[in-house]
């Protein structure tokens, strides 16, 4: 069967099925002789959704590099230190590719055409592979980078499978669905031939911010529709704590690399005129507030220096990245990206 037949039986049915993709979707490819290279300076990458690019800033100096453009609607990045994997989510349209984007040239390499898996959004590189939430599709898929091929698709049957997260041992995924007020577990087996496990985890209204601790221990995940907070236990996926409303409509949530706070952006609300909105910090420990910090209006996207101590977060409606400096709790500055800064993906 192939991938685009697998993925519209998946649309239309909304039946969870993994499958593994027998030739992938097509795609671009780069030219013969393409160089990649390193950075050689910690970057920023930055979606700008409303103009179709990725900035790629010096966090040093806090200026714009340069920009490369994308597919239309780009929400989220990800990147393995020398290449930035963009999701293409689209507008009315629905969006189904992958940008392939060399950091160092700023050019982008590789179109990966998806097919039926539409509105990629949520994604993250681990170990050769780009895993990404198809929005449109309700599933989660796999991109393997050398192979240039799709390798695995998974169904979750639940409505607006927004964002996706992995343990740090990959065993699982998670993934907030912002229509079924649930968040989707899926475990792989322990043998390549089983079928992954599929959990469904009830949760507050309208989850769609998630992190995994770094310890792989616990699932932060914050509803937007209640400004709550459910706390899930990896070892038992059972929501184990929820917090109260802490922020109006949380829409991202990050750890520290440490472990010790959890960032979440506040945008306030999701109607017109746009809010200036709040980068709440919240003790991991303690499992309660312990500050707020005014970032402008649309906070998003949130990225975390390795060291912990500086954080940036995307403020969509004002066409900047603010910095935060995460020991004295301050802005200490700000560059301005594009329309409609979104995603951040901070390379070391």
């Amino acid at each position: 069967m192939s991938l685009r037949t697998i993925a519209v039986f998946l649309l239309a049915l909304a039946v969870p099925t993994a499958a593994l993709a027998q030739g992938g979707p097509a795609t671009t490819r780069a030219k013969p002789g393409a160089v990649k290279a390193r950075p050689r300076a910690p970057r920023l990458l930055v979606v700008n959704k409303a103009e179709d690019t990725l900035a790629i800033v010096d966090v040093t100096t806090m200026k714009v590099l340069g920009k490369v453009p994308t597919g239309h609607g780009p929400h989220e990045v990800t990147s393995d230190g020398t290449l930035a994997f963009v999701g293409n989510y689209g507008t009315q349209q629905p969006g189904s590719s992958l940008s392939v984007i060399d950091i160092a040239t700023m050019k982008e390499v590789r179109r990966v055409e998806l097919g039926a898996l539409t509105r990629p959004h949520g994604i993250t590189y681990h170990d050769g592979h780009v895993w990404f939430s198809a929005e449109g599709s309700r599933a989660a898929a796999r991109y393997d980078v050398a192979a240039d091929r799709v390798d695995w698709l998974q169904g979750t049957g639940q409505n607006v499978s927004h964002m996706i997260v992995l343990t740090p041992d990959r065993r699982k995924a998670y993934l907030p669905n912002i229509g079924s007020d649930s968040v989707t577990v899926l475990e792989q087996p322990d043998t390549p031939a089983a079928p992954w496990k599929l959990t469904q985890i009830a949760v507050g209204k309208g989850p769609e911010g998630i992190d995994v601790s770094p310890d792989g221990k616990e699932i932060w995940v914050a509803h937007r529709g209640d400004g709550g907070m459910s706390i899930i236990d990896v070892a038992t996926d059972k929501v184990v704590h929820t917090l109260p409303a802490l922020a109006r409509v949380p829409i991202r949530v990050k750890f520290t690399p440490d472990g010790k706070r959890v960032l979440v952006s506040d945008v306030i609300t999701l109607g017109d005129p746009p809010q200036r909105g709040e980068l709440v910090v919240i003790d991991a420990r303690k499992r309660r507030e312990a500050g707020r910090i005014p970032i402008g209006l649309g906070p998003i996207g949130i990225a975390i220096a390795p060291d912990g101590k500086r954080a940036f977060v995307a403020a969509v409606a004002e066409g900047k990245v603010v910095a935060v400096d995460l020991r004295s709790m301050k802005v200490t500055g700000s560059v301005e990206t594009g329309a409609g800064p979104d995603g951040l993906w901070y390379v070391p």
